[in-house]
């Protein structure tokens, strides 16, 4: 499996900033809703193992399959577009400004939010018998997490809120590590092994993923779950957000570009001021020069270029 070093992978994680900004609005659309709906397949699937196996830690090791497939395909989710593309105007990306930021990243919301409400209908028409029948054990464990990641924050207060944030910022550490890793190799086996890591850490810590919370809260609700669209938006969805961003750019993307990325063009710029330092040496010394010496000097440059070779000498020489 090759292996991208730190340097070069930093540069990577700049360039694909840079493109996402560049994207029409149709394409970042379609490539967020994908994402969005991928994962949340992801982890309805989860949900299902861990609920019918009684293994939390068996569901977890199977939900990075979706992030996995996503990104192999070129999707995109809010928690990755949070690391990659403020590096990129970090950078000084020619044509990438703040409002192009931010206009990825409301685009990436709208389409990840879009796939992920998507999957939830459908998982609650497969789990109700089309709204005709009770929810099953998967039906359950869907309510109670919603339930319990809402009104169980709420419960706490400003502690509670603050454990919330705390959360999201850890997942998306992780999350976005995981984007990270997926450009650390050019391999397939490489890319899948470095996202594969992270992700299942994440999931099952049970730290706060926007995007799988669009799955999991609207599905509870539309299963009957006990809380309310207010519950989910200000207990968990806004501070999920928020925690995200905070993660993903100050502890992935940011530590990587400040460790890396900065020290390589500081180092790039010495050897450039060392390579160029001789060269204007030599030009200030000739400037220095009388102009009598420069002639001089060029005369018997001239002279001795004239000189016949011995005789004597090999042929091979005069040529």
């Amino acid at each position: 499996m090759s292996y991208i070093k730190p340097s070069d992978l930093v540069g990577r994680m700049v360039e694909a900033g840079a493109q996402k900004t560049f994207m029409s609005t149709r394409d970042t659309l379609v490539r967020a809703y994908m994402g969005g709906a991928i994962l949340a397949l992801a982890a309805a699937f989860a949900i299902t193992v861990t609920a019918q196996t009684g293994s939390p830690l068996l569901g977890a090791l199977l939900f990075p399959v979706g992030f996995v497939l996503l990104y192999l395909m070129g999707f995109d989710l809010l928690t990755g577009v949070f690391t990659l593309v403020p590096l990129a105007l970090l950078d000084k990306r020619r044509g990438v400004t703040v409002r192009s930021m931010f206009r990825n990243w409301g685009l990436v919301f709208l389409g990840n939010f879009g796939g992920a409400a998507t999957v939830a209908v459908l998982i609650t028409i497969s789990l109700t018998m089309g709204f005709s029948t009770a929810p099953n054990e998967v039906g359950t464990a869907l309510m109670e997490i919603g339930h319990n990641r809402t009104v169980g924050y709420a419960e706490y207060g400003a502690a509670g809120m603050l454990a919330l944030f705390v959360n999201a910022v850890m997942c998306n550490w992780m999350v976005s590590t995981g984007v990270v890793a997926s450009m650390m190799s050019d391999s397939v086996s490489g890319k899948v092994i470095g996202m594969w890591l992270p992700v299942m850490l994440f999931f099952y810590m049970g730290f706060e993923h926007s995007i799988v919370n669009m799955f999991l809260f609207p599905t509870a609700l539309l299963l009957g779950g006990d809380f309310t669209v207010v519950d989910y938006i200000v207990w968990n969805e806004i501070p999920t957000v928020v925690g995200n961003l905070v993660g993903g750019l100050i502890f992935v993307g940011s530590s990587m570009y400040l460790a890396h990325r900065r020290p390589r063009l500081a180092r790039h710029a010495v050897a450039l001021t060392q390579t160029s330092r001789p060269a204007a040496q030599a030009k200030s010394a000739a400037e220095a020069l009388p102009v009598s010496d420069v002639q001089s000097a060029s005369q018997e440059q001239s002279a001795s270029e004239a000189q016949p070779l011995p005789e004597d000498q090999p042929a091979l020489s005069r040529g």
